[in-house]
């Protein structure tokens, strides 16, 4: 990702006082849009300084999970155990000062030890309900190992992904604002594992990969784990201000041609279609939904917003396929028998699907 270009002036605000429509909490004055954008402009040397004090490399990781944080996505993280997952998500929950709360996901965990429950309590000669909150209820909810509970337990996070809101006991309890949910999950060809449901799947805006690091990155992590504390990482945002930021993202200017590239993109993964290509038939068993266009869109706004452009270009769409569609595309039995992965799938289709000739502005 470029360094923000300083004599472009970040506006993505409409002709009225306000942005009507929104469906945040609050609504943003034009006032407050303007201090939000700079306020991100300015701290975003800061934010990739902060976390390169106790991530060391993995930058396209980092900047995946910014921009699912910044564009109110929920993110699936993929790697092998070790690769320091759970220090990743609670340095951005500190960062953003957000309330973290972890889950590890085990063979016997119970939805209720995710929701929360209701426990008889006496007080005053009187016996009454008291719901006691599970561990959902805070702003980042790192799902640790989430495959390694069965899919019973897995659903019980579909209702707070989707609404925000969890059902327990039969009432309705809404979370607090914002609501991430950053789950891990070791590979599936790994011993006690439980494959995603597709349902749930679909409602992760990015599947992120963590791989291994190159030796030199690796050496500096061993130096650094094993001579001194971990660093701690500085507030450099209220907590408050990242709902704000997720409605600055939806107002991000996007030319109709980068939007009609997103959904060709996503429309060429399935099998059948219209625009698909013969060998995704052969290839692909599910094709990527109407949730893949929406988060290839809504990750290019927050990827522009991130990078300190004022317009969403094809570079962006294209930096997001994989971690947008390499979950929602469901290679079939040939693919596997021919060694065909859902990442060889994807650049078969950014270089399919014909993009717009010249860089649209909105």
């Amino acid at each position: 990702m470029s360094e923000p270009e300083n004599d472009v002036e970040l506006e993505f605000v409409g002709d009225d006082a306000s942005t009507a429509g929104d469906t945040g909490p609050t609504e943003l004055t034009i006032e407050r849009e303007r201090e939000l954008i700079r306020q991100l402009r300015s701290l975003r040397a800061d934010i990739d300084s902060e976390l390169s004090r106790v991530i060391i490399g993995q930058k396209d990781v980092v900047e995946q999970l910014l921009i699912s944080l910044l564009a109110g996505g929920h993110c699936l993280i993929t790697g092998a155990p070790g690769l320091a997952k759970t220090l990743l998500v609670n340095s951005i929950a500190q960062l953003f000062d957000l309330n973290f709360n972890r889950i590890q996901f085990t063979p016997d965990l119970m939805p209720a030890d995710i929701t929360g429950t209701e426990v008889l309590e006496e007080e005053n000669g009187q016996r009454r309900m008291r719901f006691i909150p599970g561990p959902i209820f805070a702003n980042v909810l790192l799902a640790d190992e989430i495959n390694r509970t069965p899919p019973k337990t897995q659903s019980a996070l579909l209702e707070a992904m989707q609404e925000h809101q969890v059902t327990a006991a039969g009432v309705i309890r809404k979370l607090e604002e914002p609501f991430f949910v950053l789950a891990t999950q070791n590979p599936i060809e790994m011993e006690g594992t439980y494959p995603l449901p597709e349902a749930q799947l679909d409602r992760f805006m990015f599947n992120v990969m963590i791989d291994y690091l190159p030796e030199d990155d690796e050496v500096a992590v061993v130096q650094q784990t094993t001579s001194k504390r971990p660093a701690a990482v500085k507030q450099l945002f209220d907590g408050s201000v990242v709902s704000e930021l997720n409605q600055v993202v939806q107002r991000v200017p996007i030319a109709d041609e980068v939007v009609r590239y997103a959904v060709r993109l996503a429309m060429a993964s399935r099998p059948g279609q219209p625009g698909a290509p013969d060998w995704i038939s052969d290839l692909v068993s599910w094709g990527a939904g109407l949730r893949a266009g929406q988060n290839l869109v809504l990750g290019g706004k927050a990827r522009a917003l991130l990078d300190g452009r004022p317009y969403v270009s094809t570079a962006d769409i294209q930096a997001l396929a994989k971690p947008v569609l390499r979950h929602r595309i469901l290679p079939n039995y040939r693919a596997e028998a021919e060694g065909v992965t859902t990442e060889h799938l994807i650049d078969r289709l950014l270089d399919h699907v014909e993009h717009p000739k010249q860089e649209a502005v909105a």
